[in-house]
């Protein structure tokens, strides 16, 4: 089932090119929701207490102990629906940004979906580090080829950055295969990797290969300049696909291979990475405060979030844990709608700088409701998804160091400026008579954006579903790294708030 989950995203992409330009886009929307269908007849059939499942596995490389092998855990689960939800919604809401090469944007679109698939479910490093890089064909053929003035060279920049981060990962991942044929068991599978017996010295240079690459891909200060040019210059259902999806394969090879295979080098690495999350979270915020360019805004805020997906991580704790998985899915859903609805915007606005913006929430307040949503789920509202993440993630923080925690409170206080301020200056103000006739949200582009708010409400008001699927992932990688503690409930979530509260 896995193989097929990948297979038909792939084929609709190598198929559309042979197709007529005019069927394209229906082709597309209607492969993808075949994808979805599947992913969530993968989630059906998954049990949240089993590990690892549907695994398949074909010797590829047996010279190299590389094999094609991929199966899907409670980690894998939740990337391949955010992935399958995703692609569908930014092909309705982006409903013209294909139009000058139909063929070719569409085609690159399913191949980024079924390459990120591949990467949430290979268990073969070998083949994970293919698909890893293979991702960033179509990426860069979609900053490229569509988008605005400027895109090539943000492009060619966001390549060199990813292709220097995939460089120094082939070299651990050669790595990894000499200390395993060292040690009599040649092969590029996790499943045998985590039973090797890897030396302190050795741990930790393979560890830095891994997580130099995966901190460019998440991003993370101080390799995070690509991001703001990409966000600016491609598609708004460009930027969707690479900060919500592809951005999530850094903060998920953290998890998988960093802690995973390097359980001691991780910890060593802690002091260093956790400056480094706590650096983007603030730095991130400040960044996006003095943005002109709505798009490029919204770019720079994820900086500050995956400092705190990355924090979460390196905390090690359950709670820390489970935070920034439900936090990679949360920012997915919500990043997604902000960027989407700012297309919205920029479209019948002609211009994506704030400066030029400003009185539109009376002439289309529909836009400017689905905007408010979406930026309050940025900052952390009560009530919405992201809010429970952020929540775990303080807890764990304060819980490893008490000024840890303060510095990350602080970058939810700039995010309430850097969101508030931006809604101020787009939506409200005098509307001037150039604005009186903006045409509001049309029935297809709220239609597009309807299940990330209603996913937004949902999970803010009941997590568990998300909970229950991360939660054994995470105890059970935390107790591989060594670390036991309780898993995050949403009981002991409102117990935790009253003892703070109540002085209980």
């Amino acid at each position: 089932m896995l193989t097929i989950l990948i297979l038909v995203p792939l084929v609709g992409a190598l198929a559309i090119p042979f197709l007529p330009a005019a069927s394209a886009k229906s082709i597309a929307i209607g492969t993808a929701a075949g994808t979805l269908g599947l992913a969530v007849a993968v989630a059906v059939l998954f049990e949240t207490d089993e590990g690892m499942q549907m695994t398949e596995q074909v010797d590829w490389i047996g010279a190299f102990g590389v094999h094609y092998a991929v199966g899907v855990d409670g980690l894998g689960l939740l990337m391949v629906l955010l992935t399958a939800v995703i692609v569908p919604v930014v092909l309705v809401a982006g409903w013209h940004e294909g139009d000058e090469a139909p063929r070719s944007y569409y085609a690159w679109v399913l191949a980024m979906e079924a390459l990120s698939l591949a990467v949430f479910l290979a268990t073969d490093v070998f083949l994970f580090y293919v698909v890893f890089e293979a991702t960033l064909i179509p990426a860069y053929f979609l900053i490229g080829g569509f988008g605005r003035e400027g895109r090539s060279a943000a492009a060619v920049k966001f390549l060199m950055f990813q292709l220097a981060g995939g460089l120094v990962l082939l070299a651990s991942v050669i790595g990894l295969y000499v200390v395993s044929a060292e040690q009599g068991r040649a092969s590029y599978l996790l499943s045998d990797l985590e039973q090797l017996d890897i030396s302190t010295e050795a741990g930790r240079w393979l560890f830095l290969g891994f997580f130099i690459a995966f901190a460019i891909k998440a991003p993370l200060f101080p390799v995070h300049t690509w991001l703001a040019d990409t966000a600016e210059k491609a598609t708004p259902g460009t930027s969707v696909l690479l900060v919500c999806v592809l951005d999530k394969i850094g903060t998920f090879g953290m998890l998988r291979f960093c802690l995973g295979l390097f359980p001691e080098a991780s910890q060593w690495a802690t002091p260093v990475v956790v400056t480094l999350a706590l650096i983007s979270i603030v730095y991130g915020a400040l960044l996006a405060i003095a943005q002109d360019d709505l798009l490029r805004l919204i770019g720079l805020t994820s900086l500050s979030h995956f400092g705190f997906i990355t924090l979460g991580i390196f905390v090690f704790s359950t709670q820390g844990g489970s935070g920034a998985i439900l936090y990679m899915v949360n920012h997915g859903i919500g990043t997604a709608a902000l960027f989407l609805v700012a297309g919205y915007i920029i479209r019948r606005r002609g211009t994506a700088l704030i400066s030029e913006m400003g009185g539109l929430e009376k002439a289309t307040p529909i836009l400017a409701g689905l905007l408010l949503v979406a930026g309050l789920a940025t900052l952390g509202l009560p009530g919405l998804s992201p809010f429970i993440s952020e929540f775990l993630v303080l807890l764990a923080a304060f819980d490893y160091a008490w000024w840890v925690g303060a510095v990350a409170v602080l970058g939810i206080v700039l995010a309430a400026i850097y969101v508030l301020w931006m809604y101020q200056r787009v939506m409200t103000g005098p509307t001037p008579p150039t604005v009186e006739d903006t045409p509001d949200a049309l029935p297809r582009e709220i239609l597009a954006v309807a299940p990330l708010m209603v996913a937004l409400v949902a999970f803010g008001f009941f997590p568990q579903p998300l909970l229950d699927i991360s939660n054994p992932y995470t105890e059970d990688l935390l107790s591989h790294v060594g670390v036991q503690d309780d898993p995050p409930t949403v009981s002991r979530l409102g117990a935790h708030v009253f003892d703070q509260e109540g002085g209980e």
